[in-house]
Protein backbone atom coordinates (compact mmCIF):
# COMPACT_ATOMS: atom_id res chain seq x y z
CA UNK A 1 0.00 0.00 0.00
CA UNK A 2 1.09 3.19 -0.93
CA UNK A 3 2.08 5.95 1.84
CA UNK A 4 -0.81 8.41 0.84
CA UNK A 5 -3.30 5.18 0.77
CA UNK A 6 -2.02 4.18 4.35
CA UNK A 7 -2.81 7.08 5.46
CA UNK A 8 -6.34 7.56 3.60
CA UNK A 9 -7.16 4.62 5.17
CA UNK A 10 -5.99 5.82 8.50
CA UNK A 11 -7.61 8.86 8.65
CA UNK A 12 -11.23 7.15 7.49
CA UNK A 13 -10.84 4.86 10.44
CA UNK A 14 -10.36 7.06 12.78
CA UNK A 15 -13.23 9.06 11.44
CA UNK A 16 -15.45 6.18 11.92
CA UNK A 17 -14.26 5.71 15.42
CA UNK A 18 -16.09 9.04 15.80
CA UNK A 19 -18.37 9.67 13.99
CA UNK A 20 -19.01 6.48 12.11
CA UNK A 21 -22.19 4.41 13.01
CA UNK A 22 -22.27 0.98 13.80
CA UNK A 23 -21.25 -1.75 11.39
CA UNK A 24 -21.42 1.45 8.75
CA UNK A 25 -18.66 3.49 9.92
CA UNK A 26 -17.11 5.75 6.74
CA UNK A 27 -13.95 2.85 6.27
CA UNK A 28 -16.35 0.26 5.53
CA UNK A 29 -17.97 2.55 3.50
CA UNK A 30 -14.36 4.20 1.73
CA UNK A 31 -13.55 0.32 0.86
CA UNK A 32 -16.69 -0.31 -0.74
CA UNK A 33 -16.09 2.49 -3.13
CA UNK A 34 -15.16 0.60 -5.94
CA UNK A 35 -18.72 -0.91 -5.63
CA UNK A 36 -20.51 2.16 -7.08
CA UNK A 37 -22.48 0.91 -10.01
CA UNK A 38 -21.26 1.36 -13.43
CA UNK A 39 -24.31 3.06 -15.40
CA UNK A 40 -23.09 4.62 -18.33
CA UNK A 41 -25.30 6.60 -20.45
CA UNK A 42 -27.75 7.76 -17.21
CA UNK A 43 -28.25 10.68 -17.60
CA UNK A 44 -28.32 10.90 -21.87
CA UNK A 45 -31.00 8.56 -21.37
CA UNK A 46 -32.93 10.22 -19.20
CA UNK A 47 -32.53 13.55 -21.54
CA UNK A 48 -33.36 11.84 -24.20
CA UNK A 49 -36.80 10.25 -22.43
CA UNK A 50 -37.86 13.99 -21.99
CA UNK A 51 -37.14 14.93 -25.32
CA UNK A 52 -39.06 11.86 -27.14
CA UNK A 53 -42.00 11.34 -25.20
CA UNK A 54 -45.02 13.24 -26.13
CA UNK A 55 -48.81 13.83 -24.80
CA UNK A 56 -49.97 10.36 -26.12
CA UNK A 57 -47.39 8.41 -24.66
CA UNK A 58 -49.08 9.41 -20.98
CA UNK A 59 -51.88 6.93 -20.34
CA UNK A 60 -55.15 8.83 -19.39
CA UNK A 61 -55.41 7.46 -16.00
CA UNK A 62 -52.29 8.80 -15.35
CA UNK A 63 -53.07 12.19 -16.26
CA UNK A 64 -56.01 11.84 -14.31
CA UNK A 65 -53.93 11.55 -10.85
CA UNK A 66 -51.45 14.08 -11.69
CA UNK A 67 -54.55 16.38 -11.55
CA UNK A 68 -55.64 15.80 -8.88
CA UNK A 69 -51.75 16.33 -8.04
CA UNK A 70 -51.99 19.58 -9.34
CA UNK A 71 -55.10 20.96 -8.17
CA UNK A 72 -53.91 19.86 -4.40
CA UNK A 73 -50.84 21.72 -5.00
CA UNK A 74 -52.64 24.95 -6.26
CA UNK A 75 -54.69 24.93 -2.98
CA UNK A 76 -51.81 24.50 -0.79
CA UNK A 77 -50.21 27.91 -2.49
CA UNK A 78 -53.26 29.70 -1.80
CA UNK A 79 -53.11 28.48 1.72
CA UNK A 80 -49.20 28.45 2.02
CA UNK A 81 -49.94 32.40 0.85
CA UNK A 82 -51.03 33.84 4.21
CA UNK A 83 -48.22 32.20 6.09
CA UNK A 84 -45.49 33.81 7.43
CA UNK A 85 -43.08 32.31 5.40
CA UNK A 86 -44.83 33.69 2.23
CA UNK A 87 -45.12 37.43 3.53
CA UNK A 88 -41.66 37.23 3.71
CA UNK A 89 -40.88 35.21 0.38
CA UNK A 90 -42.73 38.01 -1.31
CA UNK A 91 -41.29 41.04 0.84
CA UNK A 92 -37.97 39.02 -0.45
CA UNK A 93 -38.29 39.32 -4.10
CA UNK A 94 -39.50 43.01 -3.73
CA UNK A 95 -35.95 43.83 -2.35
CA UNK A 96 -34.35 42.48 -5.46
CA UNK A 97 -34.33 45.67 -7.45
CA UNK A 98 -36.51 45.80 -11.16
CA UNK A 99 -37.30 41.98 -11.73
CA UNK A 100 -40.47 42.59 -13.84
CA UNK A 101 -42.13 39.49 -15.17
CA UNK A 102 -45.07 37.75 -16.52
CA UNK A 103 -45.49 35.01 -13.28
CA UNK A 104 -48.09 34.94 -10.98
CA UNK A 105 -47.27 35.05 -7.27
CA UNK A 106 -50.11 32.87 -5.97
CA UNK A 107 -52.44 34.31 -3.61
CA UNK A 108 -50.79 38.33 -4.26
CA UNK A 109 -51.51 40.96 -6.91
CA UNK A 110 -47.58 40.68 -7.87
CA UNK A 111 -46.03 39.07 -10.83
CA UNK A 112 -41.97 38.49 -11.07
CA UNK A 113 -39.56 36.71 -13.44
CA UNK A 114 -40.47 32.52 -13.40
CA UNK A 115 -37.35 31.86 -11.04
CA UNK A 116 -39.05 34.11 -7.96
CA UNK A 117 -42.67 33.20 -9.01
CA UNK A 118 -41.39 29.49 -8.87
CA UNK A 119 -39.39 30.24 -5.86
CA UNK A 120 -42.20 32.10 -3.78
CA UNK A 121 -45.05 29.21 -4.94
CA UNK A 122 -42.88 26.66 -4.22
CA UNK A 123 -42.26 28.15 -0.50
CA UNK A 124 -45.99 28.39 -0.62
CA UNK A 125 -47.21 25.09 -1.74
CA UNK A 126 -44.73 23.28 0.72
CA UNK A 127 -45.12 26.20 3.59
CA UNK A 128 -48.09 23.49 5.54
CA UNK A 129 -46.58 20.69 4.76
CA UNK A 130 -49.72 19.32 3.10
CA UNK A 131 -48.90 18.66 0.23
CA UNK A 132 -48.26 15.36 -1.63
CA UNK A 133 -45.96 12.36 -1.65
CA UNK A 134 -44.27 10.21 -3.17
CA UNK A 135 -44.32 6.09 -1.83
CA UNK A 136 -41.69 3.79 -2.08
CA UNK A 137 -41.11 -0.03 -3.28
CA UNK A 138 -38.44 -1.61 -2.11
CA UNK A 139 -38.32 -2.57 1.56
CA UNK A 140 -35.11 -0.48 2.46
CA UNK A 141 -36.48 2.65 0.70
CA UNK A 142 -38.10 4.43 3.53
CA UNK A 143 -42.36 5.41 2.78
CA UNK A 144 -43.01 8.65 2.61
CA UNK A 145 -39.38 10.09 2.83
CA UNK A 146 -38.61 10.22 -0.32
CA UNK A 147 -39.73 13.62 -2.14
CA UNK A 148 -42.90 15.87 -2.41
CA UNK A 149 -43.14 15.91 -5.89
CA UNK A 150 -45.35 18.80 -6.98
CA UNK A 151 -44.01 21.43 -4.77
CA UNK A 152 -40.43 21.82 -6.95
CA UNK A 153 -42.55 21.26 -10.42
CA UNK A 154 -45.78 22.62 -10.42
CA UNK A 155 -44.73 26.47 -9.98
CA UNK A 156 -41.72 26.46 -12.58
CA UNK A 157 -44.10 24.75 -15.37
CA UNK A 158 -46.77 27.29 -14.45
CA UNK A 159 -44.25 29.89 -14.09
CA UNK A 160 -43.18 29.12 -17.69
CA UNK A 161 -46.50 28.36 -19.37
CA UNK A 162 -47.61 32.40 -18.41
CA UNK A 163 -45.21 33.79 -20.70
CA UNK A 164 -46.58 32.28 -23.78
CA UNK A 165 -49.97 30.40 -24.79
CA UNK A 166 -49.16 27.18 -23.51
CA UNK A 167 -51.67 24.43 -23.81
CA UNK A 168 -52.99 22.26 -20.98
CA UNK A 169 -51.56 19.35 -22.74
CA UNK A 170 -47.98 21.22 -23.51
CA UNK A 171 -48.05 22.21 -19.38
CA UNK A 172 -49.66 18.52 -18.37
CA UNK A 173 -46.91 17.26 -20.62
CA UNK A 174 -43.90 18.87 -18.66
CA UNK A 175 -45.30 18.50 -15.13
CA UNK A 176 -45.94 14.56 -15.70
CA UNK A 177 -42.13 14.51 -17.15
CA UNK A 178 -40.24 16.58 -13.95
CA UNK A 179 -42.30 14.00 -11.68
CA UNK A 180 -41.30 11.28 -13.22
CA UNK A 181 -37.84 12.41 -13.08
CA UNK A 182 -37.58 13.41 -9.35
CA UNK A 183 -39.76 10.38 -8.49
CA UNK A 184 -37.44 7.78 -10.07
CA UNK A 185 -34.39 9.46 -9.00
CA UNK A 186 -35.22 9.23 -5.93
CA UNK A 187 -36.89 5.64 -5.64
CA UNK A 188 -32.65 4.98 -7.09
CA UNK A 189 -30.91 6.95 -4.62
CA UNK A 190 -29.42 4.89 -1.18
CA UNK A 191 -31.68 5.19 1.90
CA UNK A 192 -27.87 6.81 3.09
CA UNK A 193 -29.13 9.98 1.16
CA UNK A 194 -32.12 10.94 4.19
CA UNK A 195 -31.23 9.27 6.23
CA UNK A 196 -28.00 11.46 7.21
CA UNK A 197 -29.51 14.70 6.96
CA UNK A 198 -30.50 15.52 3.51
CA UNK A 199 -33.92 16.67 2.50
CA UNK A 200 -34.86 15.08 -0.91
CA UNK A 201 -37.06 17.64 -1.99
CA UNK A 202 -34.64 19.85 -2.39
CA UNK A 203 -31.94 17.65 -4.03
CA UNK A 204 -34.35 15.55 -6.50
CA UNK A 205 -36.78 18.20 -6.88
CA UNK A 206 -34.06 20.35 -8.25
CA UNK A 207 -33.33 17.82 -11.20
CA UNK A 208 -37.58 17.16 -11.56
CA UNK A 209 -37.93 21.11 -11.66
CA UNK A 210 -35.16 21.04 -14.71
CA UNK A 211 -36.88 18.52 -16.21
CA UNK A 212 -40.09 20.11 -16.19
CA UNK A 213 -38.46 23.48 -16.68
CA UNK A 214 -36.42 21.58 -20.14
CA UNK A 215 -39.83 20.65 -21.61
CA UNK A 216 -41.52 23.88 -21.51
CA UNK A 217 -38.25 25.00 -23.69
CA UNK A 218 -38.43 21.97 -25.98
CA UNK A 219 -34.23 22.07 -25.46
CA UNK A 220 -32.54 19.60 -27.91
CA UNK A 221 -30.21 17.09 -26.15
CA UNK A 222 -27.38 18.55 -25.48
CA UNK A 223 -28.77 21.02 -23.61
CA UNK A 224 -31.38 19.10 -21.55
CA UNK A 225 -27.59 17.15 -20.68
CA UNK A 226 -26.27 21.28 -19.53
CA UNK A 227 -29.04 21.71 -17.56
CA UNK A 228 -28.47 18.14 -15.63
CA UNK A 229 -24.59 19.09 -14.79
CA UNK A 230 -26.16 22.65 -13.58
CA UNK A 231 -28.90 21.96 -11.68
CA UNK A 232 -27.08 19.01 -9.72
CA UNK A 233 -24.57 21.59 -9.30
CA UNK A 234 -27.72 23.44 -7.50
CA UNK A 235 -29.47 20.89 -5.46
CA UNK A 236 -29.43 21.18 -1.83
CA UNK A 237 -31.68 20.75 1.10
CA UNK A 238 -31.07 19.51 4.91
CA UNK A 239 -33.68 17.90 7.16
CA UNK A 240 -32.20 19.14 10.71
CA UNK A 241 -34.33 22.87 8.95
CA UNK A 242 -37.28 20.80 9.42
CA UNK A 243 -39.81 22.30 11.98
CA UNK A 244 -38.59 25.76 10.00
CA UNK A 245 -39.47 28.10 7.59
CA UNK A 246 -36.18 26.78 5.53
CA UNK A 247 -37.78 23.32 4.70
CA UNK A 248 -40.64 24.67 2.45
CA UNK A 249 -37.65 27.27 1.41
CA UNK A 250 -36.00 24.08 -0.21
CA UNK A 251 -38.80 23.23 -1.81
CA UNK A 252 -39.15 26.96 -3.32
CA UNK A 253 -35.37 26.96 -3.78
CA UNK A 254 -35.54 23.62 -5.63
CA UNK A 255 -38.40 24.79 -7.63
CA UNK A 256 -36.15 28.14 -8.36
CA UNK A 257 -33.12 25.56 -9.82
CA UNK A 258 -35.05 24.12 -12.49
CA UNK A 259 -35.97 27.79 -14.12
CA UNK A 260 -32.27 28.97 -13.51
CA UNK A 261 -30.18 26.05 -15.02
CA UNK A 262 -32.58 25.85 -18.07
CA UNK A 263 -31.77 29.76 -18.81
CA UNK A 264 -28.24 29.14 -18.39
CA UNK A 265 -28.24 26.38 -20.67
CA UNK A 266 -30.20 27.86 -23.08
CA UNK A 267 -27.83 30.87 -23.05
CA UNK A 268 -24.76 28.28 -23.85
CA UNK A 269 -23.80 27.47 -20.45
CA UNK A 270 -21.86 24.31 -20.29
CA UNK A 271 -21.93 21.39 -17.67
CA UNK A 272 -20.86 17.65 -17.35
CA UNK A 273 -23.13 15.38 -19.94
CA UNK A 274 -22.94 12.37 -16.77
CA UNK A 275 -23.74 14.38 -13.75
CA UNK A 276 -25.48 11.96 -12.41
CA UNK A 277 -23.75 8.31 -12.96
CA UNK A 278 -20.21 9.88 -12.89
CA UNK A 279 -17.73 8.94 -10.15
CA UNK A 280 -17.63 12.48 -8.72
CA UNK A 281 -21.30 13.04 -9.94
CA UNK A 282 -24.26 13.38 -8.08
CA UNK A 283 -25.13 10.02 -6.88
CA UNK A 284 -22.10 9.20 -5.60
CA UNK A 285 -21.29 12.44 -3.76
CA UNK A 286 -25.20 12.34 -2.54
CA UNK A 287 -25.67 8.85 -1.50
CA UNK A 288 -22.42 6.96 -1.97
CA UNK A 289 -24.36 4.65 -3.87
CA UNK A 290 -27.57 3.66 -6.42
CA UNK A 291 -29.52 1.60 -8.08
CA UNK A 292 -29.60 2.34 -11.71
CA UNK A 293 -31.85 -0.19 -12.65
CA UNK A 294 -34.39 2.00 -11.05
CA UNK A 295 -34.03 3.96 -13.59
CA UNK A 296 -32.74 2.82 -16.90
CA UNK A 297 -35.92 1.56 -18.93
CA UNK A 298 -38.12 2.34 -16.08
CA UNK A 299 -38.70 6.18 -17.08
CA UNK A 300 -42.57 5.84 -18.14
CA UNK A 301 -42.56 2.22 -17.49
CA UNK A 302 -44.56 2.49 -15.31
CA UNK A 303 -45.43 5.53 -14.31
CA UNK A 304 -44.58 6.75 -10.92
CA UNK A 305 -47.98 8.35 -10.54
CA UNK A 306 -49.33 4.68 -11.79
CA UNK A 307 -47.45 2.43 -9.57
CA UNK A 308 -45.97 2.85 -6.51
CA UNK A 309 -48.26 5.80 -6.57
CA UNK A 310 -48.00 9.61 -4.94
CA UNK A 311 -50.35 10.26 -1.99
CA UNK A 312 -52.59 13.38 -0.91
CA UNK A 313 -52.29 14.38 2.63
CA UNK A 314 -55.22 14.27 4.51
CA UNK A 315 -53.58 16.38 7.50
CA UNK A 316 -51.09 19.40 7.42
CA UNK A 317 -48.25 17.56 9.17
CA UNK A 318 -45.65 15.34 8.20
CA UNK A 319 -46.76 12.47 5.93
CA UNK A 320 -45.52 9.68 8.43
CA UNK A 321 -47.92 11.06 11.27
CA UNK A 322 -51.11 9.79 9.19
CA UNK A 323 -51.46 5.88 9.27
CA UNK A 324 -50.96 6.60 13.29
CA UNK A 325 -53.85 9.70 13.19
CA UNK A 326 -55.84 6.94 10.78
CA UNK A 327 -55.57 4.44 13.31
CA UNK A 328 -56.61 6.59 16.25
CA UNK A 329 -59.87 8.99 15.07
CA UNK A 330 -61.15 5.26 14.42
CA UNK A 331 -60.80 4.43 18.22
CA UNK A 332 -62.22 7.92 18.77
CA UNK A 333 -64.98 7.52 17.13
CA UNK A 334 -66.05 4.13 17.33
CA UNK A 335 -65.38 4.10 21.03
CA UNK A 336 -65.98 8.08 21.62
CA UNK A 337 -63.22 8.71 23.70
CA UNK A 338 -63.36 11.81 25.84
CA UNK A 339 -60.07 13.29 26.11
CA UNK A 340 -60.23 13.74 30.12
CA UNK A 341 -60.83 9.80 30.14
CA UNK A 342 -57.18 9.69 28.51
CA UNK A 343 -54.13 8.64 31.11
CA UNK A 344 -51.74 7.82 28.09
CA UNK A 345 -51.27 6.86 24.77
CA UNK A 346 -48.83 4.73 22.55
CA UNK A 347 -47.85 4.88 19.32
CA UNK A 348 -45.23 2.78 17.72
CA UNK A 349 -43.42 2.71 14.48
CA UNK A 350 -40.58 1.89 13.14
CA UNK A 351 -36.98 3.48 13.63
CA UNK A 352 -36.88 6.19 10.91
CA UNK A 353 -40.12 7.65 11.65
CA UNK A 354 -39.19 9.66 14.62
CA UNK A 355 -35.61 10.19 12.59
CA UNK A 356 -38.37 12.59 10.48
CA UNK A 357 -40.53 13.46 13.54
CA UNK A 358 -38.37 15.09 15.46
CA UNK A 359 -39.97 17.20 17.65
CA UNK A 360 -41.41 15.68 20.71
CA UNK A 361 -42.01 18.78 22.83
CA UNK A 362 -43.33 21.20 19.88
CA UNK A 363 -43.69 25.06 21.06
CA UNK A 364 -44.13 26.35 17.31
CA UNK A 365 -47.29 25.57 14.57
CA UNK A 366 -44.06 24.44 12.40
CA UNK A 367 -42.38 21.91 14.88
CA UNK A 368 -45.82 20.63 15.59
CA UNK A 369 -45.61 19.69 11.96
CA UNK A 370 -43.18 17.16 12.88
CA UNK A 371 -44.11 16.10 16.08
CA UNK A 372 -46.72 12.56 16.58
CA UNK A 373 -47.43 13.73 20.33
CA UNK A 374 -48.94 16.37 18.91
CA UNK A 375 -50.59 15.40 16.22
CA UNK A 376 -52.04 12.58 18.00
CA UNK A 377 -53.08 15.16 20.92
CA UNK A 378 -54.86 17.55 18.92
CA UNK A 379 -56.92 14.66 17.51
CA UNK A 380 -57.68 13.73 20.76
CA UNK A 381 -58.95 16.77 21.56
CA UNK A 382 -60.77 17.99 19.18
CA UNK A 383 -61.56 15.37 17.02
CA UNK A 384 -59.80 17.11 13.42
CA UNK A 385 -56.35 18.03 12.31
CA UNK A 386 -56.87 21.52 10.15
CA UNK A 387 -54.88 24.33 9.47
CA UNK A 388 -55.60 26.75 11.84
CA UNK A 389 -54.96 24.42 14.69
CA UNK A 390 -50.88 24.18 13.33
CA UNK A 391 -49.95 27.59 14.94
CA UNK A 392 -47.89 28.74 18.05
CA UNK A 393 -50.90 30.38 19.87
CA UNK A 394 -52.59 26.63 19.54
CA UNK A 395 -49.62 24.69 20.42
CA UNK A 396 -49.07 26.68 23.36
CA UNK A 397 -52.21 26.17 25.10
CA UNK A 398 -52.28 24.36 28.53
CA UNK A 399 -54.68 21.83 27.48
CA UNK A 400 -52.30 20.98 24.81
CA UNK A 401 -49.13 20.46 26.22
CA UNK A 402 -50.70 18.67 29.00
CA UNK A 403 -52.21 15.90 26.32
CA UNK A 404 -48.48 15.63 24.62
CA UNK A 405 -46.95 14.78 27.61
CA UNK A 406 -49.36 11.55 28.21
CA UNK A 407 -48.32 10.54 24.29
CA UNK A 408 -45.65 7.78 24.68
CA UNK A 409 -43.58 7.43 20.87
CA UNK A 410 -41.56 5.12 20.43
CA UNK A 411 -40.06 2.46 18.25
CA UNK A 412 -42.13 -1.42 18.19
CA UNK A 413 -40.31 -4.48 16.77
CA UNK A 414 -43.75 -5.35 14.91
CA UNK A 415 -43.49 -2.01 13.04
CA UNK A 416 -40.07 -2.49 12.49
CA UNK A 417 -40.32 -5.73 10.88
CA UNK A 418 -43.08 -4.56 8.89
CA UNK A 419 -40.99 -3.20 6.17
CA UNK A 420 -40.00 0.45 5.52
CA UNK A 421 -41.99 0.63 2.33
CA UNK A 422 -44.94 0.96 4.47
CA UNK A 423 -45.98 2.99 7.85
CA UNK A 424 -47.01 0.62 9.84
CA UNK A 425 -48.17 2.17 13.43
CA UNK A 426 -49.67 0.80 16.49
CA UNK A 427 -51.80 2.80 18.55
CA UNK A 428 -53.29 1.87 22.16
CA UNK A 429 -55.07 4.28 24.38
CA UNK A 430 -55.15 3.87 28.08
CA UNK A 431 -57.70 5.27 29.74
CA UNK A 432 -57.84 6.49 33.13
CA UNK A 433 -60.45 3.52 34.37
CA UNK A 434 -57.49 0.72 33.16
CA UNK A 435 -59.22 0.26 29.93
CA UNK A 436 -57.26 -0.03 26.65
CA UNK A 437 -58.05 0.67 22.91
CA UNK A 438 -55.33 -0.81 20.37
CA UNK A 439 -55.58 -0.20 16.18
CA UNK A 440 -53.24 -0.43 13.63
CA UNK A 441 -52.86 1.24 10.31
CA UNK A 442 -49.98 1.15 7.32
CA UNK A 443 -51.37 3.56 5.00
CA UNK A 444 -53.73 6.56 5.41
CA UNK A 445 -56.54 8.61 3.75
CA UNK A 446 -54.68 9.54 -0.06
CA UNK A 447 -52.88 7.01 -0.29
CA UNK A 448 -53.01 4.46 -3.03
CA UNK A 449 -54.23 1.73 -0.41
CA UNK A 450 -57.44 4.76 -0.10
CA UNK A 451 -57.15 7.30 -2.61
CA UNK A 452 -58.53 10.30 -2.91
CA UNK A 453 -61.44 10.77 -5.79
CA UNK A 454 -61.03 14.03 -7.54
CA UNK A 455 -64.14 15.48 -5.43
CA UNK A 456 -62.55 14.69 -2.67
CA UNK A 457 -59.42 16.67 -3.49
CA UNK A 458 -61.41 19.46 -4.61
CA UNK A 459 -62.90 19.48 -1.29
CA UNK A 460 -59.37 19.91 0.03
CA UNK A 461 -59.05 22.50 -2.49
CA UNK A 462 -61.98 24.43 -0.63
CA UNK A 463 -60.56 24.40 2.99
CA UNK A 464 -57.57 25.78 2.02
CA UNK A 465 -58.70 28.33 -0.52
CA UNK A 466 -61.14 29.22 2.33
CA UNK A 467 -58.67 29.20 4.60
CA UNK A 468 -56.55 32.02 2.52
CA UNK A 469 -60.27 33.59 2.63
CA UNK A 470 -60.04 33.37 -1.45
CA UNK A 471 -63.51 34.20 -3.27
CA UNK A 472 -65.75 31.34 -3.59
CA UNK A 473 -66.44 32.34 -7.48
CA UNK A 474 -62.50 31.78 -7.97
CA UNK A 475 -61.84 28.85 -6.08
CA UNK A 476 -64.86 26.92 -8.07
CA UNK A 477 -63.41 28.42 -11.19
CA UNK A 478 -60.27 26.75 -10.50
CA UNK A 479 -61.58 23.22 -9.76
CA UNK A 480 -63.44 23.52 -13.17
CA UNK A 481 -60.44 24.53 -14.94
CA UNK A 482 -58.01 21.64 -13.54
CA UNK A 483 -60.80 18.88 -14.06
CA UNK A 484 -60.96 19.49 -17.92
CA UNK A 485 -57.38 20.99 -17.88
CA UNK A 486 -55.96 19.15 -21.35
CA UNK A 487 -58.34 20.80 -23.08
CA UNK A 488 -57.47 24.20 -22.08
CA UNK A 489 -55.69 26.45 -25.03
CA UNK A 490 -54.30 28.44 -22.16
CA UNK A 491 -53.17 27.63 -18.98
CA UNK A 492 -52.47 31.61 -18.67
CA UNK A 493 -56.09 31.61 -18.36
CA UNK A 494 -55.32 30.48 -14.36
CA UNK A 495 -53.25 33.48 -13.68
CA UNK A 496 -56.35 35.82 -12.36
CA UNK A 497 -58.24 32.90 -10.70
CA UNK A 498 -54.95 32.54 -8.31
CA UNK A 499 -54.28 36.47 -8.37
CA UNK A 500 -55.60 39.27 -5.92
CA UNK A 501 -57.34 41.76 -8.35
CA UNK A 502 -55.49 44.82 -8.69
Amino acid sequence: MMRRDLLKASLFADAAILFGKPGRGLAAEDQNQNAFPEATGLTKYIAQFVVNTKWDDIDSDVLALGKKSILDGFGLALAGSVAESGSISRKYIQTLGPCEGKSTIIGSSLKSAPRFAAFVNGVSIHADDFDDTQLAVSKDRVYGLLTHPTAPVLPPSFAIAELAKVSGRDFLLAYHLGVEVETKLAEASSPRHYEDGFHSTGTFGTLGSATACAKMHLLPLEKILNTYGIAAAEAGGLRENFGTMTKPFQAGHAAENGVVAVDLARLGWTAAGQILEAQRGFFHAYSRTYDPSAIMNKLGNPWSFANPGVSLKPYPSGSLTHPAMTALLRLIQKYNIAPSEVDKLDVGTNHYMPNALIHHKPLTGLQAKFSMEFCMSVLLLERKAVLNQFTDEYVRRPEVQDMIRRVNFYVDPIAEKAGFDKMTSLVTVHLKDGTTFKDQADFAKGSPADPMTFEEAAAKFRGCADYAKWPTAKTEKIIDFVRTLESAPDVGALSPLLSIDK
